[in-house]
């Protein structure tokens, strides 16, 4: 009727769909500092990587029950199907523990975290897979339905919204949440950058670099270089006293304290 299909008519499909492995695609690009950053190479700053630890093996380590309602208030319902899987082992292959810290990392580092239900033939719960999330995008159909499109190494899989279990982080649109490591990549990117230059600067022997003059021309630059990195440079090489012939001189450039 055309009158009812007024006030029930379908969701409308974004003309442009941002939802592609749980980051907007503003998010993207390089960072102040010029280091990439995302979520792997975020893991190897050591300040990301205890706060993903800490938080992800704490509430994975917290006691998770089904309660069910009772007339004196509520009552764990050990016998409930949902009651093993969410409590013991949500599939062959993980304890409750680590499918939950799996789980807690993902949302912490992508910004939502995905899981597949199995079900058996008549429609139970049997298993919970952890999916990636980068490699999840979220959309919907011409009915405005939403569904998930998996990309995996073996092809693309198509989920409906019953058989994925989606935890969204922070997000503007209710649907994904973004993903904290895009909205921190400068700080981010400046951790990386000074802890390279921290160890680029040990590795040298605690010393900055500076330029070899030779009075003379020099034929083979690439040779000299190397045999003074070779004898000089490292921190086990350090305070070692230089030789220098033919008139070189060694000049240090580096910033002044006062800058």
């Amino acid at each position: 009727m055309p009158i009812l299909n007024r006030f029930f008519k379908s969701r409308d499909k974004p003309i442009k769909n941002y939802l592609i492995g749980s980051v907007y695609e503003f998010f993207f690009g390089s960072t102040s500092s010029g280091k990439k950053v995302n979520e792997r190479t975020a893991m190897q700053t050591t300040a990301v990587y205890a706060c993903v630890r800490i938080l992800a093996e704490t509430i994975a380590s917290l006691p998770l029950h089904t309660y069910k309602y009772t007339k004196d208030g509520k009552e764990k319902a050990t016998e409930h199907q949902l009651y093993y899987l969410l409590h013991d082992e949500p599939n062959p292959e993980m304890t409750s523990f680590v499918f939950r810290e799996t789980l807690m990392s993902h949302l912490l580092l992508w910004g939502n975290a995905y899981a597949q239900i199995i079900r058996d033939g008549r429609g139970q719960v049997v298993a919970l897979y952890p999916l990636l999330p980068d490699k999840m995008r979220v959309d919907r159909n011409t009915s405005g339905e939403l569904y998930y499109e998996y990309h995996s190494d073996k092809g693309v899989y198509i989920f409906n919204k019953d058989d994925v279990l989606h935890i969204p982080g922070l997000g503007f649109d209710g649907l994904i949440g973004y993903s904290p490591i895009a909205m921190a990549k400068n700080a981010i990117g400046m951790a990386m950058a000074t802890e390279e230059y921290g160890a680029s600067f040990f590795a040298n022997g605690a010393n900055p670099g500076g330029v070899l003059e030779h009075p003379g021309v020099v034929k083979d630059p690439k040779k000299i270089r190397d045999s003074w990195n070779q004898v000089y440079q490292g921190s086990s090489n350090a305070h070692r006293i230089a030789v220098l012939e033919e008139g070189m001189k060694f000049q240090q450039i580096g910033i002044p304290p006062e800058q």
